[in-house]
């Protein structure tokens, strides 16, 4: 699909571009729901200088800082996610890259969740070689998330510390090895509906398999803290679009879902999502798990009838 056509769609009622959205969810991907829980296991003190992220150390934010935490914690953590009923645990930690100690305790924290605990495995750890995805990969990895955040055109106005193309050079060794991707971005950053449009096509040619959508929530101290808010009807639009272009992969729902959307949440499934990240996010506190877990209940019922 070109970016005529696209735009072209933007175009439609709200009502018509849900019900197309839905028609490609039903006929690609069905009524399977994709949930996600992800820990944030090494937090701020991160050199770079993402404008929208708590835990860079160049905004005073008052976000938590810590080194990467102790495998028991973290393999507590993985039990927790499968028992509140993700399918998938995405250890996460904060800078552009590991040191070499830390990447060797997560292939054995990743090696001992796989074989006690059996759930899959994701993981968010910065740039990557592809030496190192493949160690991850031998110890149980099955995926690996690097978002793209934004479009390549747009990517200067949020980050300038590392460049777009550090990010595609690292979802393409992902590929390379053999690894499910993971990789999405922020919308309501300031971006136009171009970027957005860009951002879903990028996603479509690296042909990533999961695309987590993240609603900017402005936090004090970074400096889109005073970003005017995305509309509940353009995130939907966005979410039915991305739908559309990306036909058969997981487009998730991640932070700024609640905040967001509020009473809309549930639309957004009938809108092309099929995913959700449940039990928090990295420093913003989700909803409780057993309303979450009622939702996705809900919106299978919806999707059988």
């Amino acid at each position: 699909m070109n970016r005529q056509k696209i735009k072209a769609l933007l175009k439609l009622p709200l009502g018509e571009l849900i019900s197309r959205a839905n028609r490609v969810r039903q006929k690609e991907v069905g009524s399977e729901l994709d949930l996600c829980n992800i820990m944030n296991a090494k937090s701020g003190m991160c050199g770079e200088d993402c404008k929208f992220c708590a835990q860079s150390a160049c905004y005073s934010t008052g976000a938590a800082s810590y080194p990467l935490k102790e495998n028991g914690e973290i393999i507590k953590a993985a039990k927790c996610a499968k028992a509140m009923g993700a399918h998938r645990f995405d250890i996460v930690t904060s800078g552009d890259t590991l040191s070499n100690n830390d990447l060797n305790r997560i292939i054995e924290v990743i090696a001992a969740i796989k074989s006690k605990i059996g759930i899959d495995m994701c993981a968010s750890l910065g740039k990557m070689d592809e030496d190192s995805l493949s160690a991850l990969k031998k110890a149980g990895l099955t995926r690996y998330h690097h978002n793209i955040e934004t479009s390549p055109n747009y990517y200067s106005k949020i980050v300038t510390t590392h460049s777009f193309q550090d990010r595609i050079k690292t979802i393409k060794a992902v590929k390379k090895v053999g690894l499910e991707t993971c990789s999405g971005g922020i919308i309501g950053m300031g971006e136009t509906w171009d970027d957005r449009i860009d951002m879903a096509l990028i996603l479509k040619e690296l042909d990533v398999d999961s695309v987590p959508l993240n609603i900017l929530v402005p936090i004090k101290g970074t400096p889109l803290e005073n970003t005017e808010p995305l509309s509940p009807t353009d995130a939907i639009k966005t979410i039915a679009i991305f739908r559309i272009v990306l036909k058969n992969k997981v487009i998730k729902l991640a932070a700024g879902r609640e905040s967001l959307l509020k009473d809309f949440q549930a639309l957004a499934f009938m809108a092309g999502a099929n995913g959700m990240l449940i039990g928090g996010y990295l420093t913003i506190k989700g909803r409780a798990i057993k309303d979450d877990r009622c939702l996705a209940e809900e919106i299978k019922k919806v999707w059988m009838k």
